[in-house]
């Protein structure tokens, strides 16, 4: 159902999404999302038909586990992951011991289709990595080891202990493992600095996602937890603390987005309660508003004109919020328009071309519509071959690429009307969004890291 509450033909100028990290090189994808955070690349052309057998430039086995997706910068491509390891008497965890927490199959009452109740508590030892390869031949660089400690909680069973993206802007690379700690090195994996910000509780020890932004010398760091929630900025050449804004939320998965509009630098979150947007300088909150569902897990989109908040979960919500509005927005004519069906629990929106898609929940269905009026080109259309998504879309060269669940990508057409281009199968299960550099496409699977060039 789409709701037009007032939309209007706005046309502010000067503003730009996540700035600091687009640059000549448009072969970069330097954060999850891509160069403008919206999921696209501005230039490439990667195949459209692959298997294990077409068009695979190469294949790289990862060790251990993480759902975080690649970036990209020059031919260097950083990657993170979370390895189990044989418990070493020599090794002491760094931290507390794991939290008690009662058995995942426990089910609460009362919830969607039973719910779950909290994740057993981990007792194995993980060394936390980043690692360095040749985007081009997909030959190891180097691999850097964060920490080693059993963590104090568990995680859902479709997350890991490696969920959230690194970041980089040429000069650093910045890899965020939540309890286990902010990492950043230079490109060439020396340490800079680090700091550990402590254990993050989160629903139903459900585990942690949220990826740190980077806009010039800002890092921006993303804490929604299940007991003291906040946002962070930190000098990321020194990791000194510039600010910190307390957030009354609970626990969240959504990566900050940064923009600039009429001369102001925002960071805009979303989250359960409200999306907020913050001065990027001084952490002042400038405007915010509810409406979004219970865990709002898809990271904000936008453009000059509006800020797009979607989320998914036991009810549905996309809206546009026009941006230049103060304080508290709620129901006031900054709302240009509302759709409450069909809108994704986990994967983030793309915004592409003048054409906005999001799926519906997890599934292989998808929505695509007008950013501007709300008006819908196709609405819950649904994708055969992929199982669901995790990932979230990425466009290019004219294309939409969706990584499904079960390792099936479906490539379809920029267009107002629906057009299955490929489906393309890989062995692995796919849970990351995929990046784009040049003329190659980069899927990690939850085993492997693919090259798909021809």
């Amino acid at each position: 159902m789409i709701r037009l509450i007032n939309f209007k033909t706005l046309c502010f100028a000067g503003t730009l999404a996540s700035g600091a990290l687009l640059s000549s090189e448009t072969t970069n994808w330097p954060q999850w999302r891509g160069p403008t955070a919206n999921g696209y690349a501005t230039t490439g052309n990667p195949p459209v038909e692959w298997s294990e057998t077409k068009n695979i430039k190469w294949k790289k086995s990862i060790p251990g586990k993480g759902h975080s997706s690649p970036v990209i910068w020059g031919d260097r491509l950083f990657l993170m992951t979370a390895v189990a390891l044989e418990q070493d008497n020599e090794v002491t965890p760094e931290k507390n011991p794991p939290e008690p927490q009662a058995d995942p199959q426990r089910r609460r009452r009362g919830g969607r289709r039973g719910g779950f109740g909290r994740q057993q508590a981990p007792t194995q030892l993980h060394a936390f990595l980043t690692m360095c390869f040749n985007k081009n031949s997909g030959e190891t660089i180097w691999t850097r080891e964060g920490v080693k400690e059993v963590p104090h909680e568990g995680h859902h069973s479709t997350n890991t202990f490696s969920s959230a993206s690194p970041v980089t802007d040429g000069e650093h690379v910045v890899s965020f493992f939540g309890s286990r700690g902010l990492f950043c090195y230079d490109m060439d994996g020396n340490e800079v600095w680090k700091k550990d910000l402590g254990n993050m509780p989160t629903r139903n020890g459900f585990g942690e996602g949220s990826s740190p932004t980077l806009h010039g010398n800002v890092l921006i760091v993303l804490w929604d937890n299940e007991t003291d929630s906040y946002v962070v900025a930190f000098d990321k050449r020194n990791g000194k603390q510039l600010w910190r804004q307390s957030r009354d939320e609970k626990t969240g998965w959504t990566t900050p987005y940064v923009l600039t509009h009429e001369g102001v630098t925002q960071v805009v979150i979303n989250a359960t309660n409200k999306v907020r947007s913050y001065d990027l300088q001084t952490g002042e909150l400038i405007w915010e508003c509810g409406g979004q569902t219970t865990n709002s897990i898809p990271s904000i989109v936008a453009d000059a004109h509006n800020v797009y908040a979607l989320s998914g979960y036991r009810g549905n919500m996309a809206m546009a919020i026009a941006l230049g509005g103060k304080g508290d927005l709620t129901g006031s004519e900054s709302i240009q328009w509302e759709v409450t069906r069909g809108t994704p629990y986990v994967p983030s929106p793309l915004l592409y071309s003048g054409r906005l898609w999001f799926t519906q929940g997890n599934n292989a269905v998808i929505t695509c519509l007008n950013p501007q009026s709300g008006e819908l080109h196709y609405a819950q259309e649904r994708l055969s071959g992929s199982s669901g998504f995790y990932a979230s879309p990425v466009g290019v060269s004219d294309r939409v690429y969706l990584a499904g669940r079960n390792g099936k990508t479906t490539v379809i057409e920029n267009a107002d009307e629906l057009k299955v281009l490929s489906v393309n199968e890989l062995d692995g299960e796919i849970d990351s969004s995929p990046a784009v550099s040049g003329n190659a496409l980069y899927i990690r699977s939850h085993d492997h890291l693919y090259c798909i060039a021809e």
